[in-house]
C-alpha cells in the first residue's frame, strides 16, 4: 500500500528510499524457514524471529506447493495478519505474580501449520492467550485505534475470493484458527 501510494503521488524520492529501506531490512531477516514458497519463507522467517525475540516459544511446520490458485500476496497477507495477531495476544499475557520464580512464569507460545489437506492449502495458527473467558468470535472486535485492526476481516475477505472456509475457536487461554483453500 505504501509503494502505490508514494508511485500514485509522483513522490519517486521517498519510494526509492522506502524501498531501499525495505531491502534492508529484508536482508536482515535470517531466512530460516523453507516453504516452499518465498514470499511466505520471509514473512514466516520474520514473525517467528519477532516472537522468539519477545519469549514466545514458535513451532513451526510449512510446507507449501508450487502450484497455488492464491496469490502470494493474499497467502502472505492471510499468515502475516494471523501472525501478528498471535504475537500480540501472546506479548499481552504477564504473571500474575512475581515471574522470578519459573514454575509461575506464564507459557506464551504460537504454533503453526501449513501443508496439504485433503487437496487443500490448510494454515492452521493457535496461541496463548491471557482471555480466560470465552468470547464468541463475532465478540472479536478490534481495540486498536487507526487503520489497525482489521487483519481478521481482511483474512475472512480474502479467503472469501477464493471460495474458501475459514474458522476460528476461542476457548479460556487459547486462541485458533484454521483455514481451506482450495488448490
Amino acid at each position: 500500500q505504501s509503494v502505490k501510494a508514494l508511485l500514485s503521488m509522483g513522490r519517486q524520492a521517498e519510494l526509492s528510499e522506502y524501498l531501499d529501506n525495505l531491502e534492508k531490512d529484508l536482508d536482515s531477516i535470517d531466512i530460516a524457514i523453507r516453504t516452499g514458497n518465498v514470499g511466505l519463507d520471509a514473512i514466516l522467517s520474520s514473525k517467528v524471529s519477532i516472537a522468539r525475540k519477545n519469549n514466545i516459544e514458535v513451532n513451526c511446520t510449512a510446507k507449501v506447493p508450487q502450484n497455488l490458485k492464491i496469490t502470494d500476496v493474499h497467502l502472505c497477507a492471510i499468515v502475516g495478519n494471523l501472525m501478528d495477531n498471535a504475537i500480540e495476544a501472546c506479548e499481552k499475557m504477564r504473571c500474575s505474580t512475581n515471574c522470578k520464580d519459573s514454575e509461575k512464569a506464564v507459557l506464551r507460545f504460537i504454533r503453526v501449520y501449513i501443508g496439504l489437506f485433503k487437496s487443500q492449502l490448510y494454515i492452521s495458527v493457535t496461541n496463548s492467550t491471557n482471555a480466560v473467558k470465552r468470547r464468541r468470535v463475532t465478540e472479536l472486535v478490534t481495540s486498536k485505534l487507526g487503520e489497525h485492526g482489521f487483519g481478521l476481516r481482511r483474512i475472512d475477505k480474502i479467503v472469501e475470493h477464493y471460495d474458501g472456509y475459514v474458522n476460528r475457536k476461542n476457548e479460556p487461554g487459547v486462541f485458533a484458527t484454521g483455514g481451506m483453500l482450495p488448490l
